[in-house]
């Protein structure tokens, strides 16, 4: 038979149980903290994952909408625009050939200088409301050899004159029209080159009243609105156009 222990024997058993037990709970509490801080999954614990390999965390560009310039999204299927009404023109088919210039709109044209009504469809041979009387009128569409003796015995006299020029004859004799202007005599127009108006065109007694008018306005003088038919040639359609254009004829 074995001996029992004594006191002191089971005292030192008893204090090394608790020691045991006491050492396995604080083992137990340091593994519980341990694995509660530990990352989830199996990712590794330590190390950055290295930026060549980590993935995008923005959707692919694909799908995302592109950008204006003004920083606002547009969407890529969005059809374009259309275009403005202010856009400029398209180039030339040409590119060597240079683009025409815009056509130049005509200057104004002269308002015609007006007469009395009643005149309008005649051949004037009488000064209305100027009662008895001689008015003294003259062509001029030959030489000008003439001309200073008629102004000094008018203007001797004290009489004032019409005198009927040419555009040729203006062209020719600039210093001529300034004589009858400076003596205060009126100027009418006689047509550009002295032709019969009777078998001329509408169109060409225009430009025989007009080319007349011009000429004698570059030399200084007005004759508008007085006319006089070369060689008297008129009828209703020419009194009619010479009308039209501003002027009453004179016989």
């Amino acid at each position: 038979m074995a001996p029992r222990p004594s006191v002191v024997q089971r005292k030192r058993r008893r204090l090394a149980a608790v020691v045991l037990a006491v050492t396995a709970a604080v083992a137990a509490v340091v593994l519980a903290v341990f694995l509660a801080g530990a990352p989830q999954g199996g990712a590794p614990l330590t190390g950055p994952t290295p930026s060549g390999t980590s993935p995008s965390a923005t959707s692919p560009s694909a799908a995302s909408p592109s950008a204006t310039l003004s920083g606002e999204p547009t969407s890529p299927s969005s059809p374009s625009p259309p275009p403005s009404e202010s856009q400029p023109p398209e180039a030339s088919e040409n590119p060597g050939e240079a683009p025409s210039p815009p056509p130049v709109a005509p200057g104004p044209t002269p308002p015609p200088a007006t007469f009395p009504a009643g005149l309008v469809g005649t051949d004037v041979e009488v000064v209305p409301g100027a009662g008895p009387s001689v008015a003294l009128t003259f062509d001029a569409g030959g030489n000008s050899a003439g001309l200073p003796a008629i102004l000094d015995t008018l203007a001797g006299a004290g009489i004032r004159g019409t005198f009927f020029l040419t555009g040729s004859w203006a062209t020719a004799n600039p210093t001529g029209v300034a004589a009858i202007v400076a003596g205060g005599h009126r100027v009418g127009n006689h047509s550009q080159t002295h032709p019969s108006f009777t078998g001329l065109s509408d169109s060409a007694i225009g430009d025989q009243l007009l080319g007349a008018e011009q000429a004698i306005q570059a030399a200084g003088a007005d004759p508008r609105p007085l006319f006089r038919f070369p060689f008297g040639a008129r009828d209703a359609r020419t009194v009619a156009a010479v009308n039209n254009l501003g002027y009453v004829p004179v016989r």
